[in-house]
């Protein structure tokens, strides 16, 4: 047995990734989760669990102390930290030396070398491996830094140098934004990763974004697993991964995977990890980005073309082991391609949607592998990532991924929050998937952003059958099939005429629709003018609530208000007409700060309440000049999307 039992710190769907893994290999697992997630899917699969704080990541997931409290409680002979969280941090992997815990990971030197982004790309450039031209200095005063962003030349790009996933970065475009975007990048810096140092880079026109996956042990011995290519992003956060990267010329492919090696080897790396660049577009110099020293969310990609398994790779090199292959062993086969579905609206900014799982189901098939932290019962809250699941495809070569992605999506059902899964369905059936992919992917084939796709009237018509039957359950005999019947009730009409119950809906967008729903033969339709509506092509799933309906069909859903008509005309409208004058929520999530107090003057411009949802901070400022006339919030408060947090009395003209 490589270890006797592993500690994950992590949660979500690389938690119960690496059970799954463990649990192959005999080892004994222990979870850990914050109050937030003690109802969590890898709490129920670990064979033990430890709480180790609250909800906020900052007093549970991302404390050393409470994870090697944990880990000795339980005694624990290893610890894997997954990705994110605590991964790349020193203090973690020192504490477990001193606690005789092996650490699943690089050394401490090899973290340290790679986990600022400044100190990295010194090393890089030092053994030959070009970096994008900017500022990686330690004056980080931002009169140094605004001198310096003038002289690389707009646009650039603040980094954090602590952090990745697109937190603390921002692209400035003019001098005159600048200290404000530097303010907002240190703020998320510092939220993310309790470091507000960022470095500066020159921005590349058309990037894209390419990766090497290493593998080196103990001993000396270093490998590479191939590249992905992780070019289509939202907000400098990925969204689709593949492997091995499409339309790269060969000579490209090697200067890239030999750079990695050589950076590897520079370091003597002892552990998985993945060297990242930036590659403009049309050319082959690739440029050395950063270095992650942990196991990346897009690894099963690179399981998928080389039938390893990273996780067990990893926990070997970890035990000691010497690596069970060599450069010649590896070998690809096919393409494999992933989607993040995170929940977050993309018709809104890709707002975070919060809410609890009511429906779930996972496709399966040939070449299909769902990587997961959810269940039906799982709370989708503002204090973690937003990603719910990914959904991996592979086949003999791209096209085949592609069609088993789509087909996956097709199939796959979640209810209870938004999700981004239209969106990723409507990414990979755009032409332009086919061809070389760049970051700028998204804002150039959906250059007004993304409209969610309007529910079709086969839907419409689903769904006022099934909320007819919720809201008339006096009229209903029997419930057969999977629709039920309406027969047996009586309306006020002439005898010999269809009963029928009319139903007032109101799709996301639009107009509301009127339907009558009548018995009929083959048991209760839905009719417009006259007309019988056929019911979806493709089941549709219905989660009923409050007036409402929550809907899957064919790869996307809605929510769908359904009344019968008399109570939806005498149902009076009593949601608060904000005017301008009002500040509210940008988006589900915790307000961080409230700026003001009752009574207080404000001027247009002037922050009010800062709001933070899935890790990035959302300052609200007042749109005109005014007094505070009432405060709905207090820090720490969670919040939906549109409620109002604070009213504000116009100044007098």
């Amino acid at each position: 047995m490589i270890f006797e039992s592993v500690l994950i710190a992590n949660r979500g769907e690389i938690a119960c990734r690496i059970i799954r893994t463990c649990r192959r290999l005999g080892i004994r697992t222990i979870a850990v989760y914050s109050a937030a997630d003690a109802g969590a899917l890898h709490v129920s699969l670990a064979d033990e669990s430890h709480c180790i704080g609250p909800a906020e990541a900052a007093r549970s997931y991302l404390l050393p102390a409470a994870i090697i409290a944990a880990a000795l409680a339980h005694r624990a002979s290893a610890i894997h930290p997954g990705y994110g969280f605590l991964s790349e941090r020193i203090e973690l992997a020192e504490l477990c030396a001193e606690n005789a815990i092996t650490w699943i990971g690089p050394s401490p030197r090899c973290i340290a070398s790679m986990g600022s982004k400044i100190e990295s790309k010194r090393l890089a450039a030092a053994h030959g491996v070009p970096s994008v031209p900017g500022y990686h200095g330690d004056d980080q005063a931002p009169e140094r830094l605004l001198r310096e962003a003038v002289a690389i030349g707009f646009p650039v790009l603040i980094k954090a140098s602590a952090g990745g996933g697109g937190r603390g970065m921002r692209r400035v475009d003019e001098p005159g934004r600048f200290i404000d975007d530097l303010t907002t990048a240190k703020a998320e810096a510092m939220a993310a990763f309790g470091d507000d140092r960022v470095l500066l880079e020159r921005f590349i026109t058309r990037p894209r974004h390419l990766e090497v996956q290493l593998a080196g042990d103990k001993h000396g011995n270093l490998i590479h697993v191939f590249e992905r290519e992780c070019s289509i992003q939202r907000n400098y956060q990925k969204l689709v991964e593949e492997a091995p990267a499409a339309h790269l010329p060969a000579e490209t492919r090697a200067r890239l995977l030999e750079a990695a090696v050589r950076l590897g080897q520079a370091i003597q790396y002892d552990s998985l990890g993945t060297v990242e660049f930036i590659l403009e577009a049309g050319e082959s110099q690739p440029y050395f980005l950063e270095m992650n020293t942990r196991l990346q969310v897009e690894h099963p990609v690179t399981e998928m073309i080389t039938g390893l398994d990273l996780v067990e790779l990893q926990l070997r090199i970890a035990a000691g082991e010497t690596l069970p292959l060599v450069q010649a062993d590896v070998r690809e086969q096919g393409h494999a391609i992933e989607l993040r579905l995170n929940a977050e609206d993309p018709a809104a900014g890709f707002g975070p949607q919060l809410g609890t799982i009511t429906q779930y189901h996972e496709p399966s098939g040939p070449g299909l592998r769902i990587d997961s932290g959810v269940r039906v019962g799982s709370e989708v809250t503002p204090y973690y990532d937003s990603m719910l699941l990914k959904l991996i495809a592979h086949a003999g070569d791209r096209a085949g991924a592609v069609t088993r992605l789509d087909g996956a999506l097709r199939r796959l059902v979640v209810l209870g929050t938004g999700t981004n899964q239209a969106f990723l369905r409507d990414i990979i059936r755009s032409p332009a998937f086919n061809g070389v992919l760049t970051t700028l992917f998204i804002p150039e084939n959906f250059p007004g952003g993304w409209e969610a796709p309007v529910p079709p009237m086969s839907v419409l018509a689903a769904v006022a059958v099934a909320m007819a039957l919720q809201c008339r359950a006096d009229i209903v005999q029997a419930a057969p099939g999977a629709w039920g019947t309406l027969a047996g009730f009586r309306t006020a009409t002439r005898a010999g005429l269809q009963a029928r119950c009319r139903m007032q809906l109101q799709p996301p967008t639009g107009d509301p629709v009127t339907l009558d729903v009548v018995a009929t033969p083959d048991g209760p339709r839905a009719m417009l003018d006259g007309a019988l509506l056929p019911l979806p092509s493709e089941p549709a799933i219905l989660q009923l609530a409050d007036g409402s309906a929550h809907v899957a069909s064919d790869g996307a859903s809605w929510v769908i208000a359904a009344l019968p008509l008399v109570q939806a005309l005498g149902r009076k409208q009593s949601r608060d007409q904000a005017s301008g004058s009002n500040i509210v929520a940008a988006m589900p999530g915790v307000v961080a700060k409230v700026l003001v107090v009752l009574g207080q003057v404000v001027r247009r411009g002037d922050v009010v309440v800062v709001q933070e949802a899935m890790k990035l901070m959302m300052p609200l400022a007042a749109s005109l000049d005014g007094t505070v006339r009432a405060v709905h919030c207090v820090p720490g408060q969670i919040v939906a999307g549109g409620a109002l947090l604070v009213e504000i009395e116009p100044q007098a003209a």
